[in-house]
């Protein structure tokens, strides 16, 4: 019997942020959705060794679920929002990987890293600036390089992607 793995439930922390938020994106893709999508990434460069990876790192994926809520003005959500967004994932499966910080401000960025057996299976980003707030998360095997890649496809902002990149080199990936 196959199991089916279903997204995660959107925190009752998100819909408080919609309340808020002049404009919503939310992006949910299923394993079926991303297999289907990765058929269309750069489909000129079919050639290109990069994109077969993304496309192939794509068809194992088990979900990309990705929020951004835009705001009118700055501060609209607070620092107890973020805290209730953070707290979804403390505690759990998830490693915090990188945590930046303005001080006397709700903004700042977090990621944070499912590991099983030494394999990263899951990534959480939460990046907060002034009138924005972007989610993504990423479930299934994932090599950190093309995520990054990613951004700018499927709903990932691009400003994700350069935070990925900044984080695994934090890191030292």
């Amino acid at each position: 019997r196959q199991s089916i793995l279903r997204l995660p439930t959107p925190s009752p922390a998100e819909k408080v942020l919609a309340d808020k938020a002049k404009h919503v994106t939310e992006v949910t893709l299923d394993k079926n959705m991303l297999a289907f999508a990765a058929k269309f990434i750069d489909k000129d460069k079919d050639d290109d060794k990069d994109s077969q990876a993304v496309k192939d790192m794509i068809r194992n994926l088990k979900g990309v679920y990705v929020r951004d809520y835009e705001f009118d003005k700055d501060n609209s959500y607070s620092a107890t929002d973020i805290a209730a967004l953070r707290k979804y994932f403390e505690g759990s499966d998830w490693s915090p990987m990188v945590r930046e910080r303005t001080k006397g401000e709700a903004a700042g960025t977090d990621v944070y890293v499912k590991l099983v057996n030494g394999q990263m299976q899951g990534l959480y980003v939460l990046d907060a600036e002034p009138k924005e707030l972007s989610l993504v998360l990423i479930l299934g095997p994932i090599d950190i390089d093309k995520v990054a890649e990613m951004s700018g496809n499927f709903g990932i902002p691009k400003e994700a992607g350069k935070r990925i990149k900044k984080a695994a080199k934090e890191a030292g990936k």
